[in-house]
């Protein structure tokens, strides 16, 4: 049923040559387009100039995406990142605070890989920055070198613990799950249940226990041709289906 629900999408901030750019790949705009059912609106990532609250009372809902910058250490006590470490600020700015009232309104919100991060951050929790250096866990990196297709093919599985929403919306307690990250959660946010762990132990999804509004956070990419991938599709339907009901109750 028309309208469809309005997703905010904060944008990163590039800059090409002396002009800076604010984007977000197209391939989440898509799955949330084709598999969400809802309309993404793309957000600037302008913090002294857009108030939060005015930008959470366009949405029905809520989605981070991911990113080839990491989020700044100092928000989560972490050391300084090594040199050459790609970091987006001005997103930081806006996606950590809009999060947390996201959260706090009970708007439905679904987070990936860097978006998977930033929540367990605004929750408390902590990030190893290479996970690959860390003993005991896998490379969860990608081979840049390799075709799109295969970097952004079946990887590693994840257990699907009992009671869970992923477990209940697949029908299943594993799945198989893309990889594509070097960084990945250290300590798990107080107040979460994990929703997916990798075999190597990674906790690779998690939901807020006792949000007011669908709250679900993924370390991979769903949205990679989401409409090929049940997995994918079930959980962005789950989150439109959240807006929908979300702009709804706004409309009564």
């Amino acid at each position: 049923m028309y309208p469809r629900p309005i997703v905010g999408v904060p944008s990163d901030r590039r800059e090409y040559g002396p002009h800076p750019f604010h984007m977000v790949g197209e391939k989440y705009l898509r799955a949330l387009v084709q598999a969400a059912d809802v309309l993404p609106l793309m957000t600037p990532v302008l913090a002294d100039d857009v108030d939060i609250d005015e930008l959470l009372a366009l949405f029905d809902g809520v989605f981070l995406t991911g990113s080839y910058s990491d989020l700044e250490p100092h928000h989560y006590g972490g050391e300084p990142s090594s040199e050459g470490t790609l970091h987006d600020p001005y997103r930081d700015a806006v996606t950590l605070p809009l999060a947390q009232r996201a959260l706090e309104e009970g708007v439905p919100l679904l987070a990936v890989c860097r978006g998977f991060q930033e929540l367990n951050v605004v929750l408390g929790g902590t990030l190893h920055q290479k996970v690959h250096e860390v003993p005991g866990y896998h490379k969860h990196l990608e081979n840049k070198e390799d075709p799109l297709d295969v970097q952004y093919g079946p990887s590693h599985p994840v257990g699907l613990p009992e009671n869970g929403l992923l477990r209940e919306l697949l029908g299943s307690d594993t799945a198989m799950v893309n990889s594509l990250h070097g960084q990945g959660i250290a300590r798990l946010a107080s107040g979460v249940s994990a929703e997916a762990i990798a075999d190597d132990g990674l906790i690779e999804a998690f939901r807020v226990d006792g949000a007011p509004g669908f709250t679900l956070a993924v370390q991979w990419h769903p949205e990679w041709k989401a409409m090929e991938n049940e997995f994918s599709k079930v959980i962005f339907k789950a989150f439109g289906d959240a807006c929908r009901e979300f702009a709804g109750r706004r409309q009564v």
